[in-house]
């Protein structure tokens, strides 16, 4: 495939369809247009739209085996090496305003010397920098750049989420020693947030070495360099991910901890109270079998003495478990 028809590119639902220029830029694509592929084209498609999704059924300019895994089919971190080109899908954190970041979104692409094809269904935000990049004259110029662009894009992102997270820990460290108990739910919602992006983020990481491992005419040495250093950086996130999964841990013990202690000292509390007035319980119950004989029942002032000796009583009590240090 030396050259490409625009009108075969051309897809009315498509959210980006362009020629890079070489120099960073972009250039529409006309349905008049004969391609020459000496620069790259990239399409942009969401997968649930009518029109892209019969392209993607139909067209001649991807091969047959990547059609399922573009519409939708592919959802765990992978890349699969096709000819002089790669069929990759990838994870990035939902930046979306109606999502929890950690309710991933996928990009799926397929990428050749000619060709970038790039799937999603819920927005990128990743793709959105890199084509504001475009679109200011400083973005990718050929398909390896622009991989390594998207690949950085969404290495930072989650990085960002990861930091938040760490943040979000220490801010529950500090209150905890403050003897404030989190919200229920709250260190479960963290626990969930990290093991999801430890499970997607590991096969990821894999990918990006992968694709730094691989020798094609279109990915140079630098790019190669690039890519890996974007595999160490998401694999120090991962570091992160489980040190933070460690450290909610640490957490949820010594929360149970505080919440036992503070159970304990109630009961402790209460057991004391039950002691303190344990005989004064006896003695009014001595008192009120109302039978006759009862010292003081004759008397005017028998009530007011019994009182006063139930408060001796209390205070004696009191001042006797003060003394022995229970109080």
């Amino acid at each position: 495939m030396d050259v490409i028809q625009g009108k075969a590119l051309q897809i009315s639902d498509a959210i980006i369809a362009c020629q890079f220029d070489g120099k960073g830029g972009m250039i529409a694509i006309d349905d008049k247009d004969v391609i020459h592929c000496e620069h790259l084209c990239w399409l942009h498609l969401n997968y649930t739209h009518p029109e892209s999704a019969e392209w993607l059924a139909s067209t001649p300019l991807i091969p047959d085996a990547v059609r399922d895994a573009l519409s939708g089919d592919s959802e765990r971190p992978r890349v699969t090496r096709l000819g002089d080109g790669f069929m990759i899908t990838l994870r990035s954190v939902n930046l979306n305003s109606d999502s929890r970041p950690d309710q991933l979104v996928a990009i799926r692409v397929f990428i050749n010397d000619k060709l970038i094809v790039s799937t999603r269904r819920r927005k990128v935000y990743a793709v959105d920098e890199v084509l504001t990049d475009l679109q200011n004259g400083n973005g990718p110029v050929d398909g390896g750049s622009w991989l390594v662009d998207v690949c950085d894009a969404l290495t930072d992102h989650t990085s960002e989420f990861i930091e938040a997270l760490h943040d979000k820990i220490t801010e529950l460290e500090d209150a905890l020693l403050e003897q404030s108990i989190p919200a229920r739910g709250e260190l479960a919602l963290l626990r969930k947030q990290l093991i999801i992006m430890r499970r997607h983020m590991a096969p990821q990481r894999d990918v990006y070495a992968r694709l730094a491992s691989e020798r094609l005419g279109w990915m140079d040495d630098d790019e190669r360099r690039r890519m890996q250093e974007i595999s160490d950086r998401l694999g120090r996130v991962l570091d992160d991910i489980d040190a933070s999964v460690a450290r909610t841990a640490v957490l949820s013990d010594e929360i149970a901890s505080v919440m036992a202690e503070a159970m304990n000292r109630r009961t402790y509390t209460m057991s004391l109270l039950a002691m303190v007035f344990l005989p004064t319980t006896f003695l009014t119950g001595l008192f009120g079998v109302n039978l006759g004989g009862i010292p003081g029942g004759a008397s005017r002032y028998g009530f007011s003495m019994f009182c006063l000796l139930l408060v001796v009583l209390v205070s004696g009590v009191a001042w006797w478990l003060k003394r022995r240090n229970w109080l």
